[in-house]
């Protein structure tokens, strides 16, 4: 079979590695437009429930990436002045340049040879091959061009975020909420390497507005997100890449093939950012795409075979996703909560645990939580 994978990110470069190795004899053309060390954004975040998933199918592969992990049990809030940590969420993270470097030397280990610095412009220079696979991301090129026999829906969440680093690090994935005399930000980060973490900062729309960021730089936008979160940054500056405002988009695809043309990762779907499955979706994709392509002789059946088996777990984890941004959305509003309030919503903010899981996999929050619950109640009865 003659594959062409068109996207270098984790998606492409391991469903390329895995078929590789699977079947050497294959032939695999694996096209991307940017150069090898070429990268937007800085830490990429995984749960310790996704490298399990991993795990189960490539240890190999986790051990590969797992030195080159930071890794935590805890999560922090911090609000109005006062943290609060939830126990028991276990979390690893990785620079993102980082990860596709060792993903790609896993594929050149098998006999994978990328085309970087190639831009693919239109699927017809790919004739000729028995499959493409399109694994270019959020701006896919071959989702684009065949929307409506993908079904391809696109919306996007009125939040603005911009993605930063910072050389402070962080003990735990944490989040900090601030209220300023213009408006509301949050800030997600977390460490991914010994020097550097992940600072993602994110306000709701009127505030945006407020401070004019359609009219700054980024340069001027990073100056005041560093004003906003002196405190939280220790004076330390953000570092930029690419980290424009944006509005989150929602992808979703009702068909994931057409013809001999298959989409995975974010260019089939996209999760979130709060709940941290991007990364994990694309390479789960490629596993699954992989196992049903060996199941099934036929490319048709084999392909949708891929969706049916593979669909219903995707929608599970995007139906949470868009719980928990609509959480987001409203964070102004959560911020006015307690701490203890605040940081039980948040937990519970994806409808996926309840206070029996949260009992058994945070005790100590939960402690904590419920004792606040009993004293607000005997204050109301005095």
């Amino acid at each position: 079979m003659r594959i062409a994978v068109i996207g270098g990110g984790p998606g492409g470069l391991y469903f390329s590695y895995l078929w590789k190795k699977r079947h050497p004899d294959a032939r695999i053309d694996l096209f991307e437009q940017n150069a090898a060390g070429a990268t937007w954004g800085f830490g990429v975040v995984f749960s310790e429930q996704a490298l399990e998933f991993l795990r189960a199918d490539d240890p190999d592969t986790v051990d590969a990436i797992a030195p080159g992990m930071e890794s935590w049990k805890n999560i922090t809030l911090n609000l109005r002045g006062e943290s609060v940590e939830i126990d028991g969420v276990g979390f690893s993270s990785i620079g993102r340049l980082e990860l596709l470097g060792i993903l790609q030397t896993r594929a050149a280990s098998v006999g994978v040879t990328p085309r970087y610095d190639t831009q693919v412009a239109s699927v017809d220079q790919l004739a000729g091959y028995d499959l493409i696979v399109a694994a270019d991301g959020l701006n896919s090129l071959v989702r684009r061009a065949f929307e409506g026999d993908f079904g391809t829906s696109l919306s996007y969440s009125a939040n603005k975020f911009a993605w930063y680093g910072t050389t402070k690090r962080f003990d735990t994935l944490s989040q900090t909420f601030v209220k300023t005399d213009l408006g509301t930000f949050n800030a997600h980060h977390y460490r991914y390497s010994p020097e550097m973490s992940t600072f993602l900062v994110e306000c709701d729309l009127p505030t945006w507005q407020r401070y004019g960021f359609a009219d700054k730089t980024i340069d001027e936008s990073r100056a005041v997100c560093e004003q906003v979160f002196a405190a939280t940054l220790d004076g330390r500056p953000l570092v930029s890449n690419k980290s424009v405002w944006r509005n989150f988009p929602w992808i979703w695809n009702e068909r994931w093939s057409f013809k001999n043309m298959v989409l995975i990762g974010d260019a089939l779907h996209s999760a979130h950012f709060s709940i941290g499955s991007g990364t994990r979706l694309a390479i789960e994709d490629a596993i699954a795409l992989t196992k049903a392509l060996e199941a099934e002789r036929d490319l048709a059946k084999a392909l949708g075979r891929y969706q049916s088996e593979r669909q219903p777990i995707v929608k599970k984890l995007v139906t949470a996703a868009r719980t928990s941004a609509d959480w987001y959305a409203k964070f102004p509003e959560h911020m006015k909560l307690d701490l203890m309030d605040f940081a039980y919503g948040y937990i519970t903010r994806s409808a996926r645990i309840d206070d029996a899981r949260l009992r058994a996999m945070s005790p100590a929050f939960m402690a904590r939580y419920e004792a606040s619950r009993r004293l607000s109640a005997r204050g109301s009865k005095a």
